[in-house]
């Protein structure tokens, strides 16, 4: 009699097996990875978020230091999970599955004994039921990381992992991987001519919007070639009305390699227009727009003079576009005098004047003006005043005396009415030469040197 209900259930067993992998195939096919006939079966389950799509990955040594570095990423799709089950003879009335081995595409879970364990306590809460469906769906809706305590706060996911910095790039390239691949089996009619077509032959953009990829490159490529780079952006009506643009990444998958480096460089330029407080790298190889950086110094400090360019790491000074000297030393005067001169060239309150202003400060152009209009000042009184000494260019004012004059610096003798150098031996040869500039010159007569002598009081009467 034994032996005949052992039969009665065998055959029972088995019929539900069957029962349960043929809807198991029907519902899950593109899960299961081997033939499920012989009762082992072999699962690839991708693992979807739902609302949680904060990913915290976190260095497992360091779980509990509170200032270790935890890498923040937006998913909404995780690697499989490879899940290898065996099905007893007396599945499901008398014995759960046989889990052989439970691991994850790049190891994103460390410690997989107690997902095992939730699923043996699945069934034995089932009273003998078959439990793949509902072990499939447990870990394709990620549910079962709320068991595991890996959910934090109902908002983020906080996975443990030896090298964070690794694991990262594979969680977000797997993502953006799947998504492709589903993309382009799918058909998506285009929004511009209205035909269906294979997601391979469509592109979609960060909007959502989805357009074939002809209809994005002749209207990109027109853009482009007219060089209307604003209306390169989604065409989407809603989209035209927020002014929505398409990222260099959208663009080049539209588009040629050489209009997208048209479209980089109408980009830049219009940048550059827009804000005049952009600078051009100074390197010749280089020349790429280089934004003002956010510093909250005042303009005395110096520091809002400080760029430091993205493309090829050369610091400069924005002002006289030199290496950069630092926030004390001053530019030199030649350096920006072409600027002062442009900007005195303009009328007042002019938009030139106001573009200049805008881009360098309206009390730094003032500061430049007035530090150029003295130094023309002062090189105006050298000029009048003094002569440089033929040995050291260093400027001497003559107070009185004589026009041989010896430099205190490097003790050449030279002539203050011609700047000539003169022989230590016979410095006075030279004012005896008849014909020259200077013969009879040792001294100098002006009106200004008698307005000098005053008469003393009484000195007629002697």
């Amino acid at each position: 009699m034994s032996n005949i209900e052992d039969c009665n259930s065998s055959r029972e067993c088995l019929d539900l097996r069957r029962e349960e992998l043929e809807v198991l195939e029907s519902i899950y096919p593109d899960f299961i990875s081997n033939d499920i006939s012989q009762g082992s079966i072999k699962f690839e389950i991708p693992v979807e978020l739902g609302d949680v799509n904060q990913v915290l990955v976190k260095d497992a040594a360091h779980i509990g230091h509170p200032t270790s570095n935890v890498i923040s990423l937006t998913l909404s799709l995780l690697p499989p999970l490879l899940v290898h089950v065996v099905l007893p003879e007396t599945y499901p009335l008398q014995a759960p599955p046989k889990i052989l081995s439970i691991r994850a595409s790049h190891a994103w879970i460390l410690d997989t004994s107690l997902l095992r364990d939730l699923i043996v306590e699945m069934w034995d809460t089932r009273a003998g039921e078959g439990v793949l469906c509902d072990m499939v769906e447990f870990i394709r809706s990620g549910a079962f990381l709320n068991e595991l305590g890996m959910v934090k706060d109902r908002q983020s996911l906080l996975l443990q992992h030896n090298t964070p910095q690794l694991l990262a790039p594979l969680l977000t390239s797997f993502e953006t991987s799947t998504r492709s691949r589903e993309f382009s089996q799918n058909s998506y009619p285009c929004s511009i001519c209205i035909t269906s077509l294979k997601g391979s032959k469509c592109l979609q953009l960060s909007c959502k919007h989805i357009f074939c990829r002809c209809c994005l490159q002749d209207f990109w490529g027109l853009c482009i070639t007219e060089g209307d780079v604003l209306r390169v952006g989604c065409p989407d009506p809603q989209c035209v009305k927020e002014g929505r643009q398409a990222n260099e990444e959208e663009v080049a998958r539209a588009v040629s390699e050489e209009a997208v480096a048209r479209w980089r460089w109408l980009k830049e330029k219009s940048m550059i227009e827009k804000d005049p407080s952009i600078s051009i790298c100074p390197m010749v190889l280089c020349q790429k727009p280089v934004p003002k950086p956010h510093i909250t110094d005042s303009e005395e400090s110096g520091w809002h003079r400080l760029r430091t360019c993205a493309s090829c790491s050369y610091s400069f000074c924005s002002f006289c576009k030199r290496t950069w000297h630092g926030p004390v030393a001053a530019c030199p005067i030649s350096a920006y005098e072409t600027l002062v001169l442009d900007y005195l060239a303009l009328p007042e309150e002019s938009p030139g004047r106001k573009t200049i202003e805008n881009r360098f400060g309206r009390s730094i152009v003032a500061k430049m003006v007035v530090a150029y209009q003295e130094e023309q000042a002062f090189k105006q009184w050298l000029a009048n005043s003094s002569t440089p000494c033929p040995g050291c260019n260093v400027h001497i004012e003559k107070s009185l005396g004589c026009n041989h004059m010896v430099c205190s610096k490097c003790k050449q003798h030279f002539c203050y009415r011609c700047g000539s150098r003169l022989s230590a031996t016979s410095p006075y040869q030279h004012f005896s030469i008849p014909g020259s500039r200077c013969f009879n010159k040792l001294f100098d007569y002006s009106s200004e040197e008698e307005d000098e002598w005053q008469p003393i009081e009484g000195f007629h009467a002697l």
